[in-house]
């Protein structure tokens, strides 16, 4: 099976602190390393994290918030210094155009590779990016300004042949790409041979949501329902529930209860506020409704 990786390179909230980066994250399904946001000293963490510049050919900006987009402007510069030449994609709000096109102009002159932005609408829930193994759609979420989840996922895979069978039946190989897809096979002499005879199952499918910056947003949850893993934003403890709802963010109780709604197999929680020096506050609130919880943290891969 094919790695399916989520690589945290930061997950504290809107004020730096020494044991917080602003957010972002990379994602690695097989060869394909897909960034979610970039706040200030992405690069650095992903020097640390050790995943290869050249290899990020797509970024995600869920929204227009500094801690969410401070950092792309570097990553671009440092690309360039790098003498990269495929294209970097960028897919965010339109306005993301309007503010990063003079910095480009006026810091990258010269550079070898393009910088392609995509303007996506964050209100509604669309496909923005696919190619063979995976899909990106937008979550629309409740923020101060127009802010979208990601969901990734899988496609469906192929069934997997019995080498036994082919040997059995002298089936050629120009046929097994057929069988991958599920056709029945036909020999010479006219016999029907059933697909599920000759083939096994794929492996299921993986989805992860991510959900950053938004007040409780129980919309998403069919559209997300069943998901692999959940990251979700818990800015706030319970007490500081008031708080939460005034700028229009997540406690760690209301983050475990949209996963507890969509079923998700694991839950992620990140976006610390800077207040809270230790986190466990957090994970305790949260695995008091959905046991299934983890802290995010600079650093760790998770494996879905």
């Amino acid at each position: 099976m094919e790695q399916f990786e989520v690589h945290i390179l930061g997950c504290g909230s809107a004020l730096p602190t020494t044991r917080h980066n602003a957010s972002s994250q990379i994602v690695r399904v097989g060869n394909e390393l897909l960034m979610i946001d970039c706040g200030e000293g992405t690069q650095l963490q992903i020097r640390k994290s050790r995943q290869h510049f050249a290899r990020i050919n797509n970024v995600f900006i869920s929204h227009l918030h500094g801690d969410h987009c401070f950092g792309l402007i570097g990553m671009i510069s440092t690309f360039g210094l790098l003498g990269r030449r495929m294209p970097l994609h960028i897919y965010a709000h339109p306005m993301l155009r309007t503010l990063l096109e003079p910095q480009l102009d006026y810091f990258c002159k010269g550079m070898q590779y393009e910088v392609c932005i995509h303007d996506i609408d964050p209100t509604v829930n669309k496909t923005i990016f696919e190619n063979k193994n995976i899909s990106v759609e937008t979550l629309p979420l409740n923020h101060r300004i127009p802010c979208c989840g990601f969901l990734i996922s899988e496609k469906p895979k192929k069934r997997h042949i019995r080498p036994d069978m082919l040997e059995y039946y002298k089936i050629p190989t120009y046929e097994r790409s057929k069988l991958r897809d599920g056709e029945d096979y036909i020999t010479p002499e006219g016999e029907l041979i059933p697909n599920e005879r000759l083939t096994t199952p794929p492996a299921p499918s993986r989805r992860y949501a991510y959900c950053s910056d938004t007040a409780p947003c129980p919309e998403i949850t069919e559209t997300i329902k069943g998901v692999d893993m959940l990251y979700h934003e818990a800015t706030f403890a319970n007490k500081e529930r008031a708080r939460a709802k005034e700028t229009f963010h997540s406690t760690a109780e209301q983050a475990a209860t949209i996963a507890r709604s969509c079923e998700a197999k694991k839950l992620v929680i990140g976006h610390f506020s800077s207040r809270y020096d230790d986190e466990s506050i957090l994970l305790d609130e949260a695995r008091a409704i959905f046991p299934e919880t983890v802290l995010a943290k600079e650093g760790i891969t998770l494996k879905l």
